[in-house]
């Protein structure tokens, strides 16, 4: 059954039909799934035991989702996340992807909808994103940035930065195509793999998060740039480049 075998999903959703119908399938595709009614529950929780994920309702009692998933990035917690959200809300989707949820599904859902999203999730967590070549020599410096790609760690200034796994895509597929522009479209494929469902408001929103924690004025990036109309490059000198 693959990464399900020894992997442990925790859900948090105060519908109890929701949860018990994805804890049932989920458990059918040999997770072993933990739920909760809300987020207070999981946050006391997390404290005993630590999962391999977690698939977060925005809408909660207590606090909500993006509340409880902003704690846990400014602890720096890099536990990796998956968002359920209204259908459509894109406002919801990009909020969570900003503040640093590994990927988002909109309610309704197919239950291997959300198998599908919580394995590609997993397998960035362990792995290079699917597309990038394999690490190799000395970890990658630009500014007071140091990001190691075969121990997936990054080191600002003399602090060391817990990455989520969308972060760490994101990082790998800029600083393995210096100064090559990217489009969002290839972006996406490098980061999280080709057949991703992942779209451009997705990935601009994850790239905003990134430069957050790479960028000395984040509303001024020097590192990863915009190529406006077509997407992204990494400079890793800092150096203005021309539209």
């Amino acid at each position: 059954m693959g990464l399900g075998q020894s992997s442990q999903i925790w859900v948090v959703d105060d519908d109890p039909e929701q949860l018990d119908l994805l804890s049932s399938y989920l458990s059918n595709q040999g997770y072993v799934v933990r739920t909760f009614a809300s987020g207070e529950q999981m946050m006391a929780f997390l404290h005993i035991e630590r999962p391999a994920l977690v698939v977060l309702d925005v809408m909660l009692p207590g606090d909500d989702g993006l509340t409880l998933l902003r704690r846990l990035r400014d602890e720096g917690d890099p536990l990796p996340v998956v968002m359920l959200t209204a259908k459509g809300d894109a406002v919801d989707r990009i909020i969570g992807l900003e503040q640093g949820a590994d990927d988002y599904l909109g309610k309704p859902f197919l239950p291997r909808e959300l198998t599908a999203r919580i394995e590609a999730v997993l397998r960035r967590t362990v792995a290079l994103p699917a597309g990038t070549p394999l690490a190799a020599g000395e970890p990658v410096a630009f500014g007071n940035i140091v990001l190691d790609l075969a121990s997936r760690t990054m080191q600002r200034g003399s602090e060391v930065v817990h990455l989520t796994g969308g972060e760490f895509g994101l990082l790998a597929a800029f600083v393995q195509h210096p100064h090559r522009p990217l489009s969002r479209e290839r972006l996406i494929g490098l980061a999280r793999g080709p057949e991703s469902s992942t779209d451009s408001r997705s990935i601009d929103a994850q790239v905003s998060r990134v430069r957050k924690l790479v960028e000395p004025d984040p509303t001024r990036p020097r590192y990863v740039q915009t190529m406006w109309g077509y997407g992204y490059v990494f400079v890793p000198d800092g150096k203005p480049i021309s539209r």
